[in-house]
Order: structure tokens, then sequence, then C-alpha cells
């Protein structure tokens, strides 16, 4: 018998809106048929705001997770590079307001070190409306807007290696989300399981490298990561709620693979030989401002440049706060996949591709 997906999300808003005493928790068939209308453009506005609101206020269980999770994945286009092995780097859709970060360039990085790897996003989104891979990649001369098809064949091209792909082309029906999301304010559950889609996938394992704030969310992150496959999870919480840890301070990290339990990890700056006096590399305080000001076009073109400027800067081997946060985290994530047992070893790995320019080769290539 066919299900009524409209009749479901229906049904699904009056279960979970009716206050913190009686609110109650819906099935997996239901959260993914309540998405998938949804998603398909069937439900007006105003009920798609009620349940997304309604999951958060209630909380979402984990049957609700995996049902939207896979509402998301069935409307999105999953595509196997040529290649055995993929990173996937998740950062916060809704960018940074307070840093420049060097994420976008981490890709290109790790491709010289002979590892494919691909991050995905969008141009900004609330409620922060910051600086992303996407427009600092423009910025830095990047195609942005390439097809699954097109970011897979970049990954197995050993001269390039690397690939960032855009919401709007591997999920359309998400993509179109984004205004309402602006007028809901605060952030549904979306946010979270868009990042975890996988648009591009290795043929053997594809690992997760994902960021999080909130000491609910590693949980959550690990069981999603275990729920869409991939092979192993590292969840990492950085600056600004991005992949990227502190220079200055010590962080946190939790390492997830198949068939193992999670294990927390401590970071320190200084097993990579990095002493800063900043988290990362710092907005201006006048395009800060400004880029915190209401929507600001202009800011963030100003800021996605001065990170793009920055970005190649580094990977041309000049020192500063971002080749140090890539030599970080990219240390971090070589040490996460095995391909170094200490810290330091891959640290020094990641300055040689740096230092001889290899990366910026890729980074060009691509």
């Amino acid at each position: 018998m066919t299900r009524n997906q409209n009749t479901i999300l229906q049904s699904a808003i009056k279960r979970i809106c009716t206050g913190p005493e009686l609110s109650k928790d819906i099935d997996f068939a239901d959260a993914r048929d309540a998405m998938l209308c949804i998603l398909d453009g069937r439900a007006h506005a105003v009920q798609a705001a009620l349940f997304l609101i309604g999951l958060r206020i209630k909380r979402e269980s984990d049957d609700e997770y995996k049902g939207i999770q896979q509402a998301l994945i069935e409307r999105s286009q999953i595509v196997c590079a040529r290649v055995d092995e993929v990173v996937a780097l998740s950062n916060p859709y809704n960018g940074f307001t307070r840093h420049l970060p060097a994420s976008p360039f981490l890709p290109a990085v790790l491709a010289a070190l002979d590892i494919p790897t691909v991050s995905d996003g969008l141009e900004t989104v609330a409620p922060k409306f910051g600086i992303t891979h996407k427009t600092v990649l423009r910025a830095a001369g990047k195609q942005v807007d390439i097809s699954p098809q097109q970011a897979a064949e970049r990954l197995a091209d050993p001269a390039i290696g690397w690939s960032y792909l855009d919401q709007s082309q591997f999920c359309p029906a998400l993509h179109a989300l984004v205004a309402l999301r602006s007028l809901m304010i605060k952030r549904p559950v979306i946010a979270t399981s868009e990042r975890l889609i996988g648009p591009v996938r290795g043929r053997n394992k594809t690992h997760l490298i994902i960021s999080y704030v909130h000491k609910a969310y590693p949980r959550i992150y690990s069981m999603l990561a275990e729920y869409c496959g991939f092979a192993s999870a590292l969840l990492i919480k950085g600056v600004e709620g991005g992949i990227t840890p502190s220079l200055r301070d010590s962080g946190k990290m939790i390492s997830y693979a198949e068939s193992a339990d999670s294990v927390a990890f401590k970071l320190q700056p200084s097993s990579c030989e990095v002493d800063g006096d900043q988290r990362a590399q710092p907005m201006p305080e006048q395009v800060k401002t400004a880029l915190n000001a209401p929507q600001s076009s202009e800011a963030v073109e100003q800021a996605s440049k001065l990170s793009a400027h920055h970005g190649i800067a580094a990977l041309e081997g000049r020192s500063g706060y971002t080749r140090d946060c890539l030599v970080y985290t990219g240390a971090v994530v070589l040490t996460h996949l095995g391909r170094y047992q200490s810290m330091p070893g891959a640290a020094d790995a990641v300055r040689s591709v740096l230092d001889n320019r290899k990366a910026s080769a890729h980074f060009e290539a691509g």
C-alpha cells in the first residue's frame, strides 16, 4: 500500500508539536516520508518550518535523525570516484565570521600527500551567514559549481586529487530550502544531516572529517556516520565550529572506525611545533564588524578574498597562521588515517608539500 507523504507530514507535525509533555517521537519511516514531502516541494513552507523546528524543540530521536538522513540521501546524487579511498571534509555550512579559514585549502594539501579529498557546502546559510569554502575558493579563482561526476573525475586525476562540490549540484531539493532556513532563524535538523551525505565516495572506503561544537553531537555524528557507511569518522572541536583545531589552546577530537568504539583524544598544538598567540588567522576587525552586519555581500567578498590570499600564500610555502592551521589539521587527519604514527612526523610531511610547493601545484591544477 502506497504511503501518502502529505498525510504523514501532517500527522508528524501533530505528534511532534504538542508541547513539552505531550510531544511524541515519530518512527524512521514517518521521518523519512515527511522529509521527502518537503524536499519534493509538496509541503507548504509553514508546514515545513513547523516540522523542522518542532523536531528541534522536542529534540530529535535516533530514528528521526536516520529517517531525515535517508531522505536527503535519496534526493542526492552520490557518485563513486575511481579511487580506493576518499576523505570527505565537512565544515559547518553557515561559515566563518571571526577568523579566515584555512580548511578550503586542506584538500589540496592532502591531495599532494596522495589522499584524494573532497569538501562540500554552499554559498552561505542561516544563522551565521559567514564566508564558506565556496566563497573562498571562488575568490581564489576556482570553479565552484561543477557536477558530482566532474568532482569525482578530479579526485581520480593524480595531478589534482581534490575538489569542492556544492549542495546546489548534488542535492538541489535541499538547496531549495536555503531561503526558508533564513526565515526560520534557528538551526534545524537538516543543518546536521546535510554534512553527512558524502556526495563523492571511494571505491573501498570513505573517511569523514567533521567538526562539532556541543557535547551532544559526537554521539549523533558517530551514529549517522555509521548509518551513512563511512569507514571512519574524525570529529574535531575546532575554531568557530570548524575542523581546524585552535593554534593557541588544547583541543578535543573523537575518532570512530567501523566495528570499534569511539576514542577521545586531547589535541596539543605543541605536538606539531605550533605555538600561536591566535586561535587561527584573525579576521581584521573592520571586516569582522561588516561581516556580522545583516548579510553584507561586500563584506563576504572582502573576507573571502583575504582568506584566499592567506591560503594561497601558505600553499606557496610562506609562514603564517594559515600555514600553521594547515600543518596542524593535516597532521591530525594523517594520524587518524594511520598514514603516520606520530603527530610530529605527520606535521613534517605536511610542511614538506607546502615548502616544495607540491600542494600549490595540486591546488592550481584544480
